[in-house]
């Protein structure tokens, strides 16, 4: 039985949130604003799309510094020799965030896993500021930028038993769709709140252990 771990990137892959921390570090005027979009994002009432396109609007960057800025950053230890062994084994990993390709693709570089599938949202850095470009994803939730219910479609069509690996609200849509479900933080008391089975999980280092424990996942080695 092959596995397709659909894993977010801020928050999971990644300890730190990097996109939330790149607003904070470059965004301009009141913090008030900010924690305004907040709030409404969480309470339901703005969508993940256009609280990226509000908090982009206030970032005023250039694409040299924002690179800068990412080699602050580093990846959960445990995550890449999970990804390495996964795929040798014939199971599939993906990284699927909300977050932006400038630093996803730099840190995965970092760790040797440039080939890694990714989807993300696109910043366009343009006179010192950001803009964000997101996917052409037909069938996905129009709330989202980069909706991980598609990608879930998309790796069960393949014939996969798809898992979604996550830390917070940005995971909800790729929760909801999922055969299974490996939680933290904000995402796994969102899912004991709507009853949806899941796993939790501290570090990469105990999504190995849980993936082993998969029906059917096989024998692999071990990060």
């Amino acid at each position: 039985m092959a596995y397709a771990f659909l894993c977010d990137f801020d928050g999971t892959v990644s300890p730190t949130d990097i996109g939330a921390e790149f607003v904070r570090t470059f965004a301009v005027g009141d913090g008030a604003e900010h924690r305004a979009l907040l709030e409404r994002w969480l309470g339901g009432t703005l969508g993940h799309r256009e609280l990226t396109v509000a908090e982009c609007a206030r970032v005023r960057v250039s694409r040299p510094a924002a690179l800068e800025f990412v080699r602050g950053f580093t990846l959960d230890p445990h995550f890449a020799p999970f990804a390495r062994a996964a795929r040798a084994a014939g199971h599939a990993v993906m990284v699927v965030s909300e977050g932006f390709d400038f630093y996803i693709e730099a840190l995965l570089e970092r760790e040797g896993l440039a080939d890694l599938p990714r989807a993300s949202n696109h910043a366009r850095f343009e006179n010192g500021g950001v803009i964000p470009e997101f996917p052409d994803l037909p069938d996905a939730c129009p709330g989202c930028g980069t909706c991980k219910s598609h990608h879930v479609a998309q790796w069960r069509d393949r014939g996969f038993v798809t898992v979604l690996v996550g830390d917070g609200f940005s995971d909800r849509c790729g929760a909801r769709a999922a055969d299974r479900v490996l939680a933290r933080g904000d995402l796994l008391a969102w899912c004991g709140r709507e009853r949806i089975a899941a796993v939790a999980f501290e570090s990469f280092a105990d999504v190995t252990a849980a993936a082993h424990r998969l029906p059917g996942s096989g024998a692999w080695a071990r990060a």
